[in-house]
């Protein structure tokens, strides 16, 4: 087992040190360009995200399509992932995150336009989609389509189940919970919320993604509040160290211009997921017939998951750390953020952990929504009723399993994935329109 996890930890390291990054980055870059920074229709995609109606097949609005996108990707890696990468890559790590997210928004408005012109409609009058189809029937590569799905799967298995529900379990412990008392609980409660299907998912995304999006930002502002005197040192040193080839923040937190970019961008590109494919499969669930549109409305998921949340996160960790820097004196990478929202009276590490499980379990669905997606397209529509089966067992053993090999797992899973979507927008770029 020790050799296995040996193994996975050097294969990622090299892949994720180096190669994935610089093909994901290239391709946001490319993007951006080639589709003339459709960016700047980000206000266009906002307004048309707020339509909530459904047409008469039952077919997903375009703001369900978006709060399930922001479900599976507002996971715990927009809390304890900024903690981490700011901790390891400095607060330049920060900037380079924003900025990934910036340019991931192009990413991700291409792949959800290729998977809207390449949906299939269902006898129902329903869609399915995602990379997989524009991979058998725009790219003619059912091998490719197949790899995609299959690691789609394993990923809502491992990334989108294991791992968050375990990050359940480290949340409830800090209050005494056992962790099988919180596993039971944790698969009771989403295992009701991914029984009742896709529909079922994405009404429960509709009312969770928003409520705990703003409570989460509420408790960000108020520490920003109560670091107000800091923050135009702080922005001062993010931008800095995002630049300075040497440390700058002295006794605070180092980082040079190397590590910020790489622990930034890395975790800008594994919270907003804009490559993987993922929120294609959730776009072409909708009742748009316009794919510009819904590749607009699919954009604007990058832009809350990286540009404000990581953001907003890393103002909070950074400010913090300014204002008292004593106050990380022998803490973990991942109690960085414990640190800040502890400055809140009484209740801010509380607020803290309600907002961790409100994420993971947030995660939990939304995953499980690809997953099935995935079920669909390999097995015809076969076999759904056993996958939310295993599923809600994967919750509970995931959150009392150790969960190293699981972690690694999934890094190489998402490398899989990414893969196989990259080579479907470029080798259909040009049908990827912009206006």
């Amino acid at each position: 087992m020790n050799h296995i996890l040996v193994t996975l930890k050097g294969l990622n390291s090299f892949l994720w040190g180096g190669p994935m990054l610089l093909l994901l980055i290239g391709t946001h870059l490319y993007f951006t360009f080639h589709l003339k920074f459709v960016q700047k229709n980000l206000k266009q995609g906002i307004k048309l995200s707020l339509s909530s109606d459904v047409d008469s097949h039952g077919n997903a609005s375009s703001f369900s399509t978006l709060t399930t996108t922001l479900a599976a990707t507002l996971g715990t890696g927009n809390i304890v992932g900024i903690s981490t990468a700011v901790a390891l890559g400095g607060p330049g790590a920060v900037f380079w995150c924003w900025i990934t997210g910036i340019f991931g928004m192009a990413t991700t408005y291409a792949e959800c336009y290729l998977g809207h012109i390449y949906r299939k409609q269902k006898k129902d009058g329903s869609y399915t989609g995602g990379p997989m189809y524009a991979l058998e029937h725009g790219v003619h590569s059912k091998p490719l389509a197949i790899l995609f799905a299959v690691c789609t799967l394993l990923a809502a298995f491992g990334m989108g189940c294991s791992t968050q529900a375990r990050s359940i379990t480290d949340a409830t412990k800090t209050i005494g919970i056992s962790p099988y008392v919180s596993g039971i609980i944790t698969a009771f409660l989403i295992g009701l919320a991914i029984v009742g299907g896709v529909r079922s998912i994405q009404k429960v995304c509709m009312r969770l993604v928003p409520a705990m999006g703003a409570f989460y930002i509420i408790a960000c502002l108020i520490i920003l509040f109560l670091n107000r005197h800091f923050l135009i040192d702080t922005i001062i040193v993010i931008v800095k160290s995002a630049f300075l080839p040497e440390a700058i923040a002295g006794g605070v937190i180092g980082g040079s211009l190397r590590t910020a970019a790489r622990y930034g961008v890395s975790r800008g590109l594994f919270t907003n997921e804009a490559g993987l494919g993922s929120a294609s499969i959730a776009a072409c669930d909708s009742h748009s017939k316009n794919p510009k549109e819904q590749a607009l409305v699919s954009m604007t998921a990058t832009f809350w998951d990286t540009v404000i949340m990581c953001a907003i996160t890393g103002l909070v960790i950074i400010s913090t750390i300014i204002k008292s820097p004593s106050s990380i004196n022998g803490l973990s990478y991942s109690e960085l953020t414990t640190a800040a929202f502890a400055q809140i009276p009484f209740i801010g590490v509380r607020m803290l952990n309600v907002s961790l499980v409100a994420f993971a379990c947030a995660t939990l669905i939304g995953w499980s929504y690809f997953g099935e997606k995935a079920v669909v397209y390999l097995f015809h529509g076969k076999g759904i009723n056993s996958y939310r089966l295993i599923y809600i067992l994967m919750i509970f053993f995931g959150s009392i399993l150790s969960l190293d090999i699981v972690w690694e797992s999934a890094d190489l899973i998402n490398a899989l994935m990414a893969i196989p979507n990259l080579i479907a927008l470029f080798y259909l770029r040009k049908e990827i329109k912009s206006t």
